[in-house]
């Protein structure tokens, strides 16, 4: 492309359909054109940037590192054209096209899929989808590319780049089996380093986590007999033997009857949960809304 005035900059809106959407149809739906009419730009956009950009494959549409790429700058360029012609509405029973969410599982269980579940009642037409949480570098990129519309985290894993918002604070609590040995309410530092411990690492290269920090400020450690990937593989591994584990209090809400839980003494900091987003949708319509329906379902939960 080497004039861009001779370039229809609505092709970068099919662009924008179509990288977000990885279809055909569903671009088109999402832009109110024919089928064969996003065809036809995306021929365009082809001849333009002299690349196949999205690739049909058995396995679905695929992009090209250079629709890679692009996909940033352009998205960047299109948010500032809105902004300069005026405030975009946004009515969500109208609404169509997809929201990307992001999260690991206990985010999901606690936030996630309560959210979904208030999209689809106020704007039944979007299609959503969850993404569990990959590294603070991948998790940045991203959402430059438009991958992303919005994380719920922990605050100390948002790039700084990024901008959040709280949500809630969550504390851990100290739970076992309905069958463990222990009687007492409240476990001492003794008897919480004596059993075999449950851990969450979604990562499998890191089996320590808060507990372990604070446990190392007093000089001691636990035994931590198993790591997986997720809250829920824990809590059923739970109920096999007499180990302890660790996990945010609001993922035992309406669940506290399965386990016991106790009182520690041990200082674990709580957990900030924060939403955040790429700056670029900071104005947008509809990311305005999300954000809103959001903070009131964590408000509830």
């Amino acid at each position: 492309m080497n004039n861009i005035r001779s370039m229809d900059l609505n092709l970068l809106v099919v662009f924008d359909a179509l990288f977000d959407e990885r279809s055909v149809t569903r671009a088109a739906t999402r832009l109110a054109l024919t089928q064969p009419t996003v065809s036809g730009s995306l021929k365009r956009l082809r001849e333009t940037f002299a690349d196949q950009l999205f690739v049909r494959t058995s396995h679905g549409v695929l992009t090209t590192p250079r629709a890679e790429a692009l996909a940033g700058p352009i998205k960047e360029f299109l948010a500032g054209a809105r902004a300069l012609v005026g405030p975009e509405r946004f009515e969500p029973a109208k609404a169509e096209g997809t929201v990307k969410l992001c999260g690991s599982d206990y985010m999901q269980r606690t936030v996630l899929l309560p959210l979904i579940r208030a999209i689809r009642m106020q704007a039944p037409k979007l299609w959503a989808s969850i993404s569990p949480r990959p590294s603070n570098v991948v998790l940045s990129e991203w959402m430059v590319r438009g991958e992303i519309d919005l994380c719920v985290s922990a605050r100390e894993v948002v790039p700084p780049e990024i901008i959040s918002r709280g949500l809630y604070h969550d504390q851990y609590v100290c739970i076992a089996r309905k069958k463990h040995p222990l009687k007492v309410r409240r476990i001492s530092i003794e008897q919480l380093c004596a059993f075999e411990h449950l851990l969450v690492d979604p990562s499998g290269r890191d089996p320590s986590g808060p507990v372990d920090k604070a446990l190392a400020k007093l000089g001691r450690k636990r035994n931590v007999a198993i790591a997986v990937p997720t809250f829920d593989r824990l809590l059923e591994l739970l109920k096999t033997d007499d180990f302890l584990a660790f996990v945010p209090g609001r993922l035992l809400r309406r669940r506290e009857s399965e386990f016991k839980v106790f009182e520690t003494n041990l200082a674990v900091p709580t957990i900030e949960v924060v939403a955040s987003w790429h700056p670029r949708l900071s104005g947008d319509a509809r990311h305005r809304w999300l954000r809103d329906v959001l903070i009131k379902v964590a408000s509830r939960q």
